[in-house]
């Protein structure tokens, strides 16, 4: 069943903080670098994953993979998993830390052969990409052969040859791919695919910059071509331009560029997707909003905004939005099966990681009726590379609504191997007997000596009670109106 839903995006929260994106399952959308592609009426959000401990440059550092996640509504994400299985060890060996990485997976649908083909931009040959198809959007997906470009084909194995790409479909069926020519320092290359959307043809146009450029993005408007583009270049830079120029062709001639916006938002430009909103086409401009050039971005979150054209045609100056309500048709979630019985709910969520040492932080929560409390899940991570594991107990409160001392009632280790570098839910199985209307605490806690674990939270909630402590847990000082993201359960 379909019903009219006032969606919004939402980028920031009132105190101009960048907000967590949830999947419907409460962990954080863990995609990055990517795009959202709409096939069939559904959203499609493929991205880059750091949840694994993907750390730019770290030689040790695994490769997590790319994921995909769905949507009807721009707003409710269902995580469908990896484009292809990673683990192994020629995916290792081509993308983890000791490479360049490999990064920006972008899917195009060909109509002809049924299938969507998948281009990723690697360090580990001449060209820099590798290309996969799939009967389906969600994949899995399967490596054909290496692609040929018309521009640094030749180039050295493992050397910074070709970076970033997008993959755009004309109105005709052909294909093209816009990518970053490192070899010139940073000019876009546009070539035209192979009808199988598979390799390059050949007939491309270089220099549609003139350097120091990178992460393209290739769509069409009412008979125009539009090229946007990050200007300048800066990896993983919270803050460099977006600009764009326009064609009649996407070969060209290009006109010259125009910034329509010096910080992104707070971010690095990523994509414009054309999606489909009450059948009216909107251009979505995405950026990556980077967590101040941190070598593992499983924390980035993202900047999502429809673009404005003027009557020419002109893209406007882009307006940074704290949110901006989309009306459409789409079909609602289905309603969870259990209910929790205290929920924090899931807009409005930042970050902060500070748990180490003598920190800790906790949340108070009532039961609704007395019972077994059979589980309890808090939204936490892992930075950098903790040497304890992650310590959750459980008090009763006092009459302020903090932990009673040396009153633990329950208390379990998460093991730090288990936690992800991305914000997830932990869930731990008390099986306690709790008194209904009676508060209790959650604490939160390691002594860990290096990197730290970070919780989720949001401010401005009213009847909330927070409590952090820098003593080891001896005092709690109150945080009034502040939550940590966390459920509880009742055994039923």
């Amino acid at each position: 069943m379909h019903a009219q839903t006032n969606a919004a995006i939402i980028n920031f929260n009132r105190q101009q903080q960048q907000t967590i994106r949830f999947s419907t399952a409460g962990a954080a959308i863990d995609a990055h670098d990517g795009e959202i592609a709409y096939f069939n009426g559904t959203y499609y959000l493929y991205g880059t994953s750091y949840g694994c401990g993907f750390e730019w440059g770290k030689k040790e550092a695994p490769f997590c993979g790319f994921k995909v996640y769905t949507s009807t509504d721009l707003q409710h994400w269902t995580d469908k998993g990896f484009l292809f299985d990673a683990r192994t060890p020629v995916w290792q060996t081509r993308c983890n830390g000791s490479t360049y990485g490999c990064f920006r997976p972008h899917v195009i649908y060909n109509k002809k052969t049924k299938q969507y083909v998948l281009w990723i931009n690697v360090y580990d040959n001449h060209i820099g990409f590798r290309v996969f198809t799939s009967s389906r959007p969600t994949g899995p997906f399967t490596e054909v052969a290496e692609p040929r470009l018309a521009v640094n084909s030749n180039g050295a194995v493992a050397g910074l040859n070709n970076g970033d790409h997008d993959t755009f479909v004309d109105e005709d069926g052909t294909a093209y791919i816009a990518y970053t020519d490192w070899q010139t320092k940073g000019t876009i290359v546009i070539e035209k695919l192979s009808a199988d959307y598979l390799t390059g043809s050949g007939e491309h146009v270089k220099a549609v910059t003139k350097g120091s450029t990178e992460a393209p993005a290739l769509f069409r408007r009412n008979g125009s071509y539009y090229l946007f583009y990050s200007d300048p270049n800066c990896g993983y830079c919270s803050g460099t331009g977006t600009s764009y120029r326009r064609a009649a062709s996407p070969l060209g001639p290009w006109s010259d560029g125009i910034k329509i916006s010096d910080k992104s938002c707070g971010g690095q430009p990523s994509f414009v997707s054309l999606v489909k909103l009450n059948g009216d086409s909107v251009f979505i401009y995405g950026s990556d909003l980077w967590n101040n050039a941190a070598k593992n971005e499983a924390l980035a979150n993202y900047y999502w905004a429809p673009l404005s054209f003027d009557a020419n045609g002109a893209v406007e100056p882009i307006v940074c939005k704290d949110s901006i309500p989309l009306p459409l048709r789409a079909a609602r979630p289905a309603k969870a099966k259990i209910k929790p019985d205290n929920s924090s709910g899931q807009d409005g969520f930042s970050f902060q990681c500070d748990i180490h040492g003598c920190i800790q932080r906790a949340q108070t929560f009532t039961p609704g009726r007395s019972g077994r409390l059979s589980t309890v899940s808090v939204t936490a991570f892992k930075s950098g590379y903790p040497d304890d594991d992650l310590h959750i107990s459980i008090y009763p409160a006092d009459e302020h609504g903090l932990p009673v001392p040396g009153k633990v009632l329950y208390e379990t280790a998460v093991s730090r191997d288990s936690i992800s570098w991305s914000p997830q839910p932990v869930a731990i199985k008390p099986g306690l007997t709790v008194t209904g209307k009676r508060s209790y605490v959650i604490v939160v806690r390691s002594s860990t000596s290096s990197g730290c674990y970070g919780i989720t939270y949001k401010d401005g909630t009213p009847g909330r009670i927070a409590a952090y402590s820098a003593n080891c847990g001896q005092s709690f000082r109150i945080e009034n109106g502040r939550v940590l993201k966390f459920e509880t359960y009742m055994e039923e």
